[in-house]
């Protein structure tokens, strides 16, 4: 192999080669802008589309609905499909109401418990994501017709939080994160792609209170 040949062959595998620093940057620098992003917001209204898969069966389900949020501790999500599926967090507690699946019963929780269904679907990934996260670039794709890049996000050891890992997709113009996935450590995994979304607009502030049903049992976790 001539000199220029060798010269030539080093060159173009040093192109190849990962660059792990630029790509770490690159992930903190998305992580960072989606962190501001969202400490700007102080209400949300937006519809999604959610599919949870269950590994060990194969199976997956698939669910439509609309959620509104005052944070730092109110939330409310209605599915439209199935109909009648409810979560309400009500700044004390969260009501996980879903008669699709569990009829006449709901379950309440305390909102400050970890294992319970997230107060803040979003913001939950981008609390001190630096210290809770080991953190990988996971590519760009096209959410909902935004463009987007993915970060990977793995607990480190100690951190308690509903999943084993969690992918989240970071709109490119807003910072905005428009899907998110997470597996949970049943082996269940939970995507959820944001079809519209609002901020700082007036929400119902009635919508955050959950009535129980006449009928139905509550079990208190």
């Amino acid at each position: 192999m001539t000199f220029r040949a060798l010269r030539f062959f080093f060159i173009a595998a040093a192109l190849a080669a990962p660059l792990p620093a630029a790509a770490a940057q690159s992930v903190d620098a998305t992580l960072d802008r989606a962190s501001a992003a969202w400490a700007k917001v102080k209400t949300v209204r937006a519809r999604f589309e959610q599919t949870v898969t269950n590994s060990l069966t194969g199976s997956s389900a698939s669910a439509l609905g609309e959620f509104q949020q005052q944070r730092p501790n109110r939330l409310s999500v209605r599915f439209t499909d199935p109909a009648g599926d409810r979560i309400v967090a009500d700044g004390k507690w969260v009501w996980v109401y879903l008669p699709s699946s569990a009829p006449g019963q709901v379950v309440k929780r305390a909102a400050t418990d970890a294992a319970a269904t997230p107060v803040d679907l979003t913001g939950q990934f981008l609390d001190d994501p630096h210290t809770k996260y080991a953190v990988s670039d996971a590519g760009s794709s096209t959410v909902s017709g935004r463009t987007t890049k993915a970060v990977t996000l793995v607990p480190k050891p100690g951190t308690t939080v509903p999943f084993t890992k969690a992918t989240v997709w970071v709109d490119d113009g807003d910072a905005l994160i428009r899907q998110f996935e997470v597996t949970e450590p049943s082996g269940i995994t939970r995507r959820v792609r944001i079809i519209s979304l609002e901020t700082n607009l007036p929400v119902d502030s009635d919508s955050f209170t959950f009535s129980v049903p006449k009928g139905v049992r509550i079990i208190e976790r």
